[in-house]
């Protein structure tokens, strides 16, 4: 019997004062009207049967007063212990409340009575999924789905649990019988177009998100829905109008500011950016997310000073990281200094994604005797990348839909030594994971190439070059030089560089492979002072950000204002930009934050690149390619510098040729393609650091 009922020795809710059992037990009994006046005695009644108490309940349910309506509920059951309405409605009320385990017990009370009950079984998997139990969720919705087929609310939960059990093809097939039985029902269609995202269906998931507006137009997750998928494809104009519009209907609805601010950054316009993420944060104080693109814009920013950045870096620790981490953490590891280690990385990269060049060096060349590898991937859509990279690891989890605490405690139980962190503060992160200090040694590399700011987070990986003695001030991290920061593994299709272009059209030409947030008035101006230096060049800007033609006027208006007119400007997306490759002979990196994997790659090709040295780490990664290229002398220090470096390779076409021709194998044969030595500097990094560990915590 359920907890709720009364036992058969309580007082009769009737007010007789009799014992329970010796009244009402399984009648509904007339109780004392509460309406009759005082002194005139008491009169009988029905109005407080069962029903009535229900009816009573579920008023008080409908006005959010949810303790009344318990307490009724309580009354109802107690003259009707078979009430399952009443059992189910007040399981919904304990479910509002956060009292999840009296919840489920009242829907496991509903269902004793009326196993059939499909709304009982759907409720008992939306409490079940707050807990965090989907496997049992999973199996309530689909015991509603199969007692009631056209349950499409139930179809629609059913999709959600699956879709963050990473089930994806299993929800949009659940989204899809949901509307099948309820066309008009908004959420699904908003739901199924989330999916369709996660599958990289941009242009099915904004059809769906169409819809989920057409039968709801106030919906404004839906048309911030839109926004993400317009800005994965690259239009980033139409992602702007969406956002705009979820603000004319709610202002203060953080999350579209948040976007809106990504957006712009995208788009280049970081002032923009800065002050949508400034207003999401206040609206949203406790909103990390929207902090983290914050920090992703400062480390843009043609302008601040280092310290100024890092600064915001220490508030976002104290603001979100430092409150999860309560009182002294202790691990009861076993402090064996030789022992295999088990290192665990954390990513939401382990896919088809640029920083796949040099993750999978790493894991492929781990000494397994010496290194037991775990991965947690923040993966929504695994795929042949996923697939390759899980057969490097020893355990692969997918942490989808997992919480940071059950994702904590998990790197608990697995006894992870070394957690790394593969993406700093970009999107899918888990960095209050590591905020939580789940193993006794924790790093930060390569996905983001700065600090993360956390005080937990206990080192950072770089070399001398990408991390400059006296950087230290700037990252909270104790930093660990090796040999190289990465190793590169190139694409199997990329093909040869072929000839030199300039030896076949004559001129010059200048080109970048970059998002268009780094390329900021400075770049422009330098950019625009060295084709004016070298007559007859072109510059080509690859760029995602580039593909609507409002982009590409915007940018050509930059250059005009230094007096480079739109003919020496090739803009576009290729992708892959291998073939754009051979047709560039010099490239230029961006500054302050430099470019990434595209520098690598044109060294690969035989195209020589020029950079800037700037604030460290973001805007050393040209410089550190370059000195383990064995190329320094195309590292600048000043902007003049750094045109006359780009135009000295310009008027030297026989270098040129030369460089086109040899540079792939100076490469190969340089650090950044020692894929073996590079793992065994890692896991001598990761040795010492457990030795520390060890000594230190005997």
């Amino acid at each position: 019997m359920s907890t709720n009922a009364l036992s058969r020795n309580d007082p009769c809710p009737c007010g007789s004062g009799k014992k329970y059992k010796k009244c009402c037990l399984g009648k509904e009994p007339a109780l004392q009207d509460a309406t009759a006046p005082e002194g005139q005695g008491s009169r009988t009644t029905n109005v407080h049967s069962a029903p009535s108490l229900f009816s009573k309940a579920t008023s008080f349910h409908q006005a959010g007063k949810l303790d009344e309506a318990i307490e009724n509920y309580r009354l109802a059951l107690a003259i009707k212990p078979n009430f399952i309405e009443a059992y189910n409605d007040m399981g919904l009320a304990l479910q509002r409340q956060g009292k999840l385990d009296e919840a489920i017990a009242n829907y496991r009370m509903a269902l004793e009575y009326k196993p059939d009950f499909a709304m009982a079984h759907n409720n008992l998997g939306l409490a079940l999924q707050d807990q965090g139990a989907l496997d049992t969720a999973e199996t309530c919705f689909r015991k509603a789905c199969s007692i009631k087929p056209d349950f499409a609310e139930a179809h629609c939960n059913l999709g959600v649990v699956q879709q963050l059990q990473n089930k994806s093809n299993e929800a949009a097939s659940s989204y899809r019988r949901a509307l099948a039985a309820r066309p008009d029902l908004a959420v699904a269609h908003y739901n199924l177009g989330n999916t369709l995202r996660s599958l990289n269906k941009p242009n099915e998931a904004i059809a769906s998100y169409q819809k989920a507006i057409t039968f709801n137009p106030g919906y404004v997750e839906a048309y911030c829905g839109f926004g993400s998928a317009f800005r994965a494809q690259g239009y980033l104009d139409k992602a702007v109008d969406s956002y705009r519009k979820v603000l004319a209907i709610n202002p203060d609805y953080a999350d579209a500011h948040s976007e809106l601010g990504v957006t712009y950054a995208t788009q280049g316009k970081l002032s923009l950016a800065m002050d949508s993420c400034r207003k999401a944060i206040a609206l949203k104080p406790d909103f990390a997310e929207a902090h983290s693109n914050l920090l992703f814009c400062l480390n843009y920013h043609p302008d601040l000073s280092a310290e100024a950045i890092f600064a915001e870096y220490r508030r976002w620790n104290e603001v979100h990281a430092r409150p999860v981490l309560k009182g002294e953490v202790s691990h009861a590891h076993d402090r064996d200094p030789e022992r295999r280690l088990r290192i665990g990385y954390v990513s939401p990269d382990l896919r088809q994604h640029s920083a796949r060049h040099f993750i999978e060096p790493l894991l492929s060349h781990h000494d397994r005797t010496q290194v037991e590898v775990f991965a947690y991937a923040q993966v929504a859509a695994e795929d042949e990348v996923s697939a390759r990279l899980k057969g490097y690891t020893d355990h692969w989890t997918n942490t989808v839909g997992m919480s940071d605490d059950a994702l904590a405690q998990m790197i608990r139980r697995d006894g992870i030594d070394i957690l790394i962190d593969l993406a700093g503060h970009t999107a899918g992160n888990r960095l209050l994971v590591f905020a939580r200090k789940p193993a006794p040694i924790q790093m930060s590399w390569m996905g983001y190439g700065y600090t993360t700011g956390l005080e937990a987070m206990d080192c950072f990986l770089g070399d001398a070059a990408f991390t400059p003695q006296g950087c230290e001030s700037v990252f909270s991290e104790r930093i660990v030089r090796l040999p190289a920061f990465a190793a590169y593994r190139p694409d199997a299709d990329m093909g040869e560089p072929g000839p030199s272009p300039v030896q076949q059209t004559g001129s010059i030409t200048f080109g970048s492979l970059s998002r268009s947030i780094r390329i900021n008035p400075r770049v422009i101006r330098t950019w625009a002072a060295l084709l004016q230096r070298v007559p007859g060049s072109r510059l080509i800007i690859n760029s995602r950000n580039l593909q609507s033609a409002s982009q590409q006027a915007e940018m050509q208006q930059q250059f005009a204002r230094h007096g480079t007119g739109a003919e020496r400007l090739l803009l576009g997306y290729d992708s892959p930009p291998w073939d754009l490759l051979r047709k560039i002979d010099i490239s230029l990196d961006c500054f302050p934050h430099n470019s990434g994997t595209t520098l690598i790659e044109s060294l690969y090709m035989g195209v020589p690149y020029v950079t800037l040295a700037e604030r460290p780490s973001v805007g050393r990664i040209g410089s550190s390619f370059l000195r383990n290229a064995g190329h320094p002398e195309w590292i600048a220090a000043m902007e003049a510098e750094y045109v006359d470096k780009a135009a000295a390779l310009a008027a030297d076409k026989e270098r040129l040729a030369s460089l086109r021709a040899n540079l792939r194998g100076q490469v190969q044969a340089s650090l950044l393609m020692d894929e073996a030595g590079f793992a065994r500097s890692v896991e001598t990094a990761c040795r010492d650091l457990w030795r520390q560990w060890c000594g230190a915590n005997r």
